[in-house]
C-alpha cells in the first residue's frame, strides 16, 4: 500500500442548526472560525488530513449551495474534488456517491471518511491511528470506525460496545447504541466495554460499495447504474437526476449497525464532536465563575456557568444568570438555558414557520 492509494472524504453539507443563530443556512458552522485561529472547522479538518493524505486525494462532499464557500476556503482543491449534492440525503448517500466516484479513479483506494466539524487536540496520536487503520482496512474487507475512550457519562454521543480483539487495538463491534439516558450512560462508562462513536470511518472502497449494494439495495439502485460514467463529464447530470431520489438514511443505521464485518479502533485523541453549544462550552476557557466569553466582551455580576457569544465590538452586561446561553448573530438574539439546548432545533423550526427564512 502506498499513500497514493489513500483517500479522504470530508462531509461538509450540514446546516448545523444546533448552533443557531451563530450557524446559519447560508453560512453553517463548518465554515466558521469558532476559536479565533484564522481557520474554519472545515479548513482545520482539511489541514489535519492533508498531513497524511495527498492533496489531490482529498474530496469534499457538500450541498450545492456551498460551492463558492468551499472554493473560497480551500482554493488548493480542483473543482473535481468538490462533490456537490443537489439535495440533502444524510450520510449514506453522501458516502456511497463519493465511494463510486473514487473507485472510478482508483479501484484499490482506501478511504477515511470524516465530518467537517470535529476537534482533535492530540493530532499526532490521531494521525498515527489513521495510518494504522488504513493499513488494517487495506488488508481485509472490514469496515472500521474509531471509538473514543469516554471520560464522563455523556448523553449526547452514540456508543460502541466492543467484543473480541482482532489485532493490536482493533476489536470486533458487538453493538451500537444511540444517545442513551444518563443512567444508562453511567452504566456504559463503568463497564469499560463501551466507547463513544466518533463518526469517523475507514474502509477499502470495494468493502464499502459491497456493503451498500448488499444492505441498501434501494440506494445502490439509484447510484450504481451510473458506475461507467463516474469521474466523467456525464456524472454531474446523472447525480442531479438520481441523487434527490436516494433514501434519506445515515451510514450508521443503514450499514454499520447491520453489517457483520464492523470493527473499531480505540483511542483517546482529545476528540470532541462540536455538535452543540454545550460541547463548545466544555472546550473553552472559563473565568472564575465558569463563564465563557467567546470572542466578545462581557461584564458579569452574580452570574456563573454561562456562555456568551456576540459579534465583535459588542459588550454584554449580565446580572443574575446561572447556566444560560446568550448568543447574538446578525438579526437574531437567543437567550435560553444552556442545558436545554436540544430545544434550539424547535426554536429554529418555529422561527421558520412563523417568520420565514430571513432569520434562519
Amino acid at each position: 500500500m502506498t499513500s497514493k492509494d489513500n483517500y479522504c472524504v470530508i462531509m461538509g453539507g450540514g446546516i448545523g442548526s444546533r448552533f443557531w443563530p451563530f450557524s446559519r443556512k447560508t453560512l453553517p458552522k463548518q465554515f466558521l472560525d469558532f476559536f479565533g485561529t484564522g481557520r474554519s472547522l472545515l479548513q482545520q479538518t482539511f489541514d489535519r488530513f492533508n498531513k497524511v493524505i495527498p492533496t489531490e486525494n482529498i474530496f469534499i462532499v457538500t450541498n450545492a449551495m456551498y460551492a463558492d464557500l468551499v472554493k473560497e476556503q480551500l482554493p488548493e482543491l480542483n473543482p473535481e474534488q468538490v462533490l456537490l449534492e443537489p439535495a440533502r440525503r444524510n450520510t449514506a448517500p453522501c458516502i456511497a456517491w463519493a465511494s463510486y466516484h473514487i473507485r472510478a479513479l482508483n479501484p484499490k483506494a482506501n478511504i477515511v471518511v470524516a465530518p467537517s466539524d470535529h476537534l482533535i487536540l492530540k493530532e499526532d496520536e490521531f494521525l498515527e491511528a489513521i495510518g494504522k487503520g488504513m493499513q488494517f482496512v487495506a488488508q481485509s474487507d472490514k469496515l472500521l470506525t474509531l471509538g473514543i475512550k469516554p471520560n464522563r457519562p455523556e448523553t449526547g454521543y452514540g456508543y460502541i460496545q466492543i467484543a473480541d480483539k482482532e489485532a493490536e487495538n482493533f476489536y470486533k463491534v458487538k453493538t451500537f447504541t444511540e444517545k442513551p439516558e444518563l443512567e444508562l450512560a453511567k452504566v456504559f462508562l463503568e463497564s469499560g466495554e463501551f466507547y463513544w462513536n466518533s463518526g469517523l470511518f475507514l474502509w477499502n472502497v470495494n468493502s464499502i460499495i459491497n456493503a451498500v449494494e448488499a444492505l441498501l439495495p434501494e440506494l445502490a439502485a439509484k447510484l450504481m447504474p451510473g458506475k461507467e460514467i463516474y469521474s466523467t463529464p456525464a456524472e454531474k447530470a446523472f447525480i442531479e437526476e438520481n441523487f434527490p431520489a436516494c433514501p434519506n438514511v445515515s451510514i450508521d443505521f443503514g450499514i454499520m449497525e447491520k453489517a457483520d464485518n464492523v470493527y473499531v479502533s480505540l483511542g483517546d485523541f482529545g476528540w470532541s464532536d462540536l455538535g452543540t453549544w454545550g460541547s463548545l462550552y466544555e472546550l473553552s476557557p472559563k473565568d472564575d465563575e465558569n463563564n465563557v466569553m467567546l470572542k466578545c466582551e462581557a461584564l458579569t455580576y452574580n452570574s456563573r456557568n454561562n456562555i456568551v457569544v456576540l459579534p465583535q465590538g459588542k459588550l454584554a452586561v449580565i446580572d443574575g444568570l446561572d447556566g444560560y446561553l446568550i448568543a447574538e448573530s446578525d438579526n437574531v438574539l437567543l437567550i435560553c438555558k444552556k442545558d436545554e439546548e436540544h430545544t434550539i432545533r424547535k426554536y429554529v423550526n418555529d422561527t421558520q414557520m412563523r417568520l420565514g427564512d430571513d432569520y434562519i
